[in-house]
């Protein structure tokens, strides 16, 4: 894998990926994303085109909550060992976690776009970046808010939504720097997650 590839990877498995282990030592990528957003998943799928081969599935699935069928797509790759290696250093037991180290995998920008294009919400009336996370402990939230800091010179506060999910939301100042980091990333399906959207095509 190369440098660019891992660092998307990275902002993957912070999003919305599921590294499934596939034996001892592999492990595959599972992709999943509704009908709209089936440019993003084929601009993914397209970074790494030795392990994504064939084409997408398009799947149903029912949410009993709302009473609705809903259709999503789900591409998985290949298995490998490199995804082996990211698969036991994100996950314990089966859940995906936050590791210590993630400051040494979380530095570049590319992994932020990534990250966000999965899981940010831009508030556009209040100018101000959200990114919603996973359930993770206290101690994880911070151990990603400090390698923000240290790494990007991002500052964000984590905030614990009724409904027991965490976010961390950026100030007007520090979604204005993070827009700075992403925009060339943001492909243009995705462009409306940014301060003046612009049509992109992710020069990656």
């Amino acid at each position: 894998m190369t440098k660019r590839q891992k660092a998307i990877l990275v902002g993957m498995v912070l999003g919305d990926a599921y590294l499934q282990k596939t034996g001892k030592k592999n492990a595959r990528i599972r992709l999943e994303h509704s009908v709209k957003q089936r440019e993003y998943l084929e601009w993914k799928a397209k970074q790494f085109s030795k392990l994504f081969q064939g084409k997408s599935s398009e799947l149903k699935r029912f949410n009993p909550v709302y009473g609705k069928e809903y259709r999503y797509l789900r591409w998985q790759s290949n298995s490998s060992p490199q995804i082996g290696e990211f698969q036991r250093l994100f996950y314990r037991q089966g859940k995906k976690t936050i590791p210590n180290n993630i400051s040494s995998f979380l530095t570049e920008a590319v992994s932020l776009a990534v990250w966000f294009m999965d899981d940010g919400y831009l508030y556009h009336r209040d100018k101000m970046a959200y990114i919603y996370l996973p359930k993770i402990s206290p101690d994880e939230a911070v151990i990603l808010l400090t390698a923000l800091k240290d790494n990007f010179a991002l500052e964000a506060k984590l905030k614990l939504k009724k409904n027991g999910n965490k976010v961390l939301i950026f100030s007007v100042a520090e979604t204005n720097k993070l827009m700075q980091l992403i925009r060339k990333y943001i492909i243009a399906s995705m462009s409306y997650k940014l301060i003046n959207p612009v049509s992109t095509e992710g020069n990656l």
